[in-house]
């Protein structure tokens, strides 16, 4: 009710567009401002505060009490306050959507529909914080300094390589799960599309070679779940090539890349790494040449991910492929990130997990693979993220996996 009394939305499309900030008097009404104005969220009380004695256990002189037992037994933060369930949804506002670096303030829709994509699809809570800084130190000591507050942390649209050294080092100074969605998101959501393609057509994994555009954040995370998951092979390859050990150019993460993908040793244009290959999976942009797409093995699989525009659109894909899919809504076989992050974290907190693991990740895309195991077909690998399904299934498999891994504290 809050949100709808800061935020009336209006159906017409009649009449003018004046009193939205950002367009033009005269212009059609637009829903996307409409729905924006005050913001997409609100902070709502789980209490009633309706006189004196509500106002004294809520807050003076009773919240004193709960103070002093956290302050004498620290972990009773996460039964008490609402920490436990908490997320802080983090970003420098440098690569957003497909928008690229438009700065925190600019970012803050984007981070505001991702508190709300948690909450709607998870049950988790979320706060977005856009920060005004940019070096790697810099973000790390504020998030850290803001971690007391939060069960976890949601990096996002933090552009690479930054977003690896900020993401490790978080992690190595806290104790509550740090995950980049851009990263790791993609990447357990490609491997769940990808396990049920392979169970359409007869396949595993391990029969697999696979090329994927793009040595950013999702297509380096990518590469590790796809390897961890015993990918047969597997080639990353960015604007200059695929990317190999006998090339000169290579930054710090590209060079561990080489070091445990494209086995066969492939070198030179990602043209050359498609001949042959079973998997193509973009996160680049760009456009892949028909040719090229041609020149894959007989029954291959194609996710074209890249927003607006694929990488190879579904028209051609589907001349070649037996399994097409893309970043977008409007074609089957949607590779969203909202299949995976809220369940990810509704499961660590769920047990108060310290971290993220690899084994964590990889029970999630098993776990999200499985919803639609019986229901398999070239236009469905992977479940739509309004399949109630899904979020349940990932985050009792998260738990499970983390009370396995050893990082759950409940």
């Amino acid at each position: 009710m809050a949100a709808e009394i800061a935020n009336p939305r209006s159906d017409s499309t009649n009449g003018s567009a004046g009193d939205v900030e950002g367009v033009t008097d005269g212009e059609p009404f637009d829903p996307a401002f409409a729905l924006h104005r005050g913001g997409k969220m609100a902070i709502e009380a789980t209490v009633p505060v309706r006189n004196k004695d509500d106002l004294s256990l809520a807050y003076t002189p009773g919240v004193a009490k709960v103070c002093s037992a956290i302050a004498e037994k620290p972990e009773l933060v996460d039964e008490y306050t609402w920490k436990s369930h908490v997320v802080a949804v983090v970003t420098d506002g440098s690569a957003v959507l497909g928008l690229g670096d438009i700065g925190p303030e600019a970012s803050l829709p984007v981070m505001e529909g991702k508190a709300i994509l948690f909450k709607q699809f998870g049950g988790v809570d979320a706060v977005p914080i856009a920060l005004d800084c940019r070096g790697v130190d810099e973000i790390v000591e504020t998030v850290v300094r803001l971690a007391p507050s939060f069960g976890g942390v949601n990096l996002e649209d933090i552009s690479a390589p930054r977003c690896f050294e900020i993401e490790r080092k978080l992690q190595e100074r806290v104790d509550i799960p740090i995950f980049h969605d851009d990263q790791h998101g993609t990447a357990v959501v490609t491997l769940a599309a990808l396990r049920n393609a392979a169970k359409l057509t007869d396949r595993s994994l391990g029969q697999l070679r696979a090329v994927i555009s793009g040595a950013g954040a999702a297509g380096v995370a990518i590469a590790k779940i796809l390897v961890e998951a015993g990918i047969g092979d597997v080639a990353v390859c960015d604007r200059k090539g695929i990317v190999s050990a006998d090339r000169e150019d290579l930054t710090d993460v590209k060079r561990e890349l080489a070091g445990f993908t494209n086995k066969a040793g492939l070198t030179g244009p990602m043209e050359a790494a498609l001949d042959g290959a079973d998997v193509f999976i973009g996160v680049s942009g760009g456009t892949v040449p028909e040719q090229a797409v041609a020149k894959m093995a007989p029954g291959c699989f194609i996710f074209a991910m890249a927003n607006p525009t694929p990488e190879i659109h579904p028209d051609v894909a589907h001349k070649y492929a037996a399994v097409v899919a893309t970043g977008r809504s409007d074609f089957p076989n949607q590779i969203n990130n909202v299949l995976a992050f809220p369940g990810i974290f509704a499961g660590a907190l769920q047990v108060r997990a310290s971290r993220i693991t690899e084994g964590m990740k990889l029970a999630a895309a098993e776990a999200l693979a499985a919803v639609v195991a019986d229901e398999l077909s070239a236009d469905t690998v992977i479940p739509s993220p309004f399949d109630d399904r899904v979020a349940p299934a990932v985050t009792a498999a998260v738990a499970a996996a983390a009370r396995a891994e050893g990082v759950a504290r409940r």
